[in-house]
């Protein structure tokens, strides 16, 4: 039996080290962060290399030079792989301690791992913009050898901009290079474009069917042909006179105003134009689109089922090391590859397993590796990091998170929306308010909590909370009113704790399978700004 697919919560150059074997992946597609909108003074400028440590966090989409990135340079620069190390010795050279070298400096050990478990036949497509896809493509060509490098594809992302002087920038890049110089390959092809049709396939049957014509004369063609007479014209011909006699019967000869015969090829039996390095025909994501989720690097399934597609095949085991929403593993999953996804973040994993849940209930099989699955790991991982804890206990519960500044929640740390009015009737939006606390609780923040709840005109307030409740507690939560719904009467204040969840226990409140129904239409809070985090299965805001 092969190995189930895996989503690995951590840091991606860990992970690869410690469970990924050589030559076992088939193909590869990642979008590092990187802070693209950052001016170029920034990007360039040096830094002392005292800052924090460099990591990725949800939606801090940039690396900075500090005492980390120089340990990685400099991890880089001793290694064992000589190319890559001249070649980072050129890029400090011209770039010095910036972010860009940064950037290069935490990428390259990730990347000679990628090259590590690559298989020979395996590809790797490296999505990123052109502020640095130049230095990128330099980069793998250290790591994979520049006869490897296939193609610079070009995707026009969005419409025309106007940028400030300069050109409009709608593209991203994706550089395309592959472990030997034989990989998997399946020609894939995309619509020609209206004016293409227009130019070409201009003519029609009398039933409506476009087709262009084809030159059924083999005049320079390599080979030769055979030499007939058809309906008065003689010639060397591309194919021999039974085959001719069957494209008469068939319907499929076009004769010109000389009566010379032309083949019909029609549109409908066309495959399509063989896919180009420049890709306008995969439309970015647009808030009215389905499969959008609110997330801010979210790329289309077009554009991943392209890639699948084309540089793998049923059975193969596609690797996204900065998997972000999941698209990757949602697309490997839906056309029947093997898929491992990795995530520094709780947020994007818990994100991860409902799109999963969400589009393909249980025949998504996969085990999660990295996240606490006790009590003492749920404590080790809130004091470590006070966020990753409370979007993993939202996770839990299928929460989204709310604003992470500080002093922003308002006493909010999670939301639920949800619709419980029959079908057909005008439906008003409801929700489910969460406080997580990782330390101690009392009395006072039930009290607090019950009084967020009368603010914002909320049906069900939870605390989820790393103690057990006080008696106090309980008393007061068994004070508060209940929210009646169509199935039956629920708690307004509930509190479950860590181990309860689990344990498997659930919110008393109308069936998630309703409430995950209805979320996509969920209204702005008020008074608030669309938080980035509120990225759920059907928890965004339009």
């Amino acid at each position: 039996m092969p190995a189930p697919n895996q989503l690995y919560y951590g840091d991606n150059l860990d992970i690869l080290r410690r469970y990924i074997p050589d030559e076992s992946v088939d193909l590869i597609y990642l979008d590092p962060p990187f802070n693209s909108n950052a001016s170029y003074n920034v990007l360039f400028a040096e830094h002392n290399g005292t800052q924090s440590a460099a990591q990725i966090k949800a939606f801090g989409d940039t690396w900075h030079w500090d005492q980390e990135a120089a340990k990685a340079y400099e991890k880089v620069v001793e290694g064992p792989n000589h190319t890559v190390s001249q070649a980072m010795q050129a890029f400090r050279t011209f770039l010095g301690q910036s972010d860009m070298m940064a950037y290069l400096a935490m990428m390259a050990p990730r990347l000679i791992e990628l090259w590590r478990v690559l298989k020979g036949t395996g590809s790797i497509y490296l999505h990123c913009d052109p502020t640095a896809s130049h230095y990128l493509k330099m980069l793998m060509d250290a790591i994979f050898g520049p006869v490897n490098f296939r193609n610079e594809i070009i995707w026009k992302r969005t419409s025309g901009h106007s940028d400030a002087k300069r050109y409009g920038r709608v593209h991203d890049v994706l550089l395309y290079c592959t472990r030997t110089e034989d990989p998997s390959w399946n020609d894939t092809y995309q619509p020609y474009d209206p004016g293409y049709v227009e130019q070409y396939y201009r003519y029609e049957d009398g039933d409506g069917r476009r087709f262009m014509s084809a030159d059924l004369g083999a005049a320079g063609l390599t080979g030769g042909g055979y030499d007939y007479e058809w309906k008065g014209v003689r010639r060397v011909w591309r194919c021999p006179q039974s085959t001719m006699e069957r494209l008469e019967r068939e319907g499929r000869i076009y004769y010109t105003k000389n009566g010379i015969p032309r083949l019909k090829r029609y549109l409908d039996e066309s495959k399509g134009l063989p896919v180009q390095d420049v890709w306008t025909d995969v439309e970015s994501l647009r808030s009215w689109h389905q499969e959008k989720l609110g997330y801010p690097t979210q790329k289309p399934e077009a554009l991943l089922e392209r890639i699948i597609k084309a540089s793998s095949n049923d059975g193969d085991t596609v690797l996204d090391p900065f998997c972000g929403c999941g698209t990757t593993i949602a697309v490997a999953q839906r056309l029947k590859r093997r898929w491992i996804g990795i995530d520094i973040t709780h947020l994007a994993v818990a994100l991860m397993k409902h799109r999963l849940k969400d589009m393909f209930g249980e025949d998504a099989e996969y085990e999660v590796i990295g996240e606490p699955v006790d009590l003492a790991g749920a404590k080790e991982l809130a004091a470590d990091d006070h966020y990753q804890f409370q979007w993993w206990a939202l996770g839990l519960v299928g929460a989204r998170p709310t604003e992470q500044k500080k002093g922003a929640d308002k006493g909010i740390d999670g939301r639920l929306y949800f619709h419980d009015e029959p079908e057909g009737k005008k439906t008003k939006t409801k929700q489910i308010l969460f406080s997580v606390k990782s330390g101690h609780v009392s009395v006072a923040d039930l009290r607090d909590l019950r009084g967020v709840l009368d603010r914002e005109k909320a049906q069900i307030g939870v605390l989820i909370s790393m103690e057990r409740p006080t008696k106090p507690m309980r008393t007061e939560a068994a004070s508060a009113e209940f929210y009646k719904s169509p199935w039956g009467s629920h708690p307004a204040l509930q509190i479950l704790t860590i181990e309860q969840l689990l344990k498997g226990k659930k919110i008393d409140c109308p069936p998630l399978s309703q409430v995950n129904r209805t979320f996509k239409k969920a209204p702005k809070a008020k008074g608030k700004k669309q938080n980035q985090a509120s990225l759920l299965p059907g928890h965004e805001q339009d």
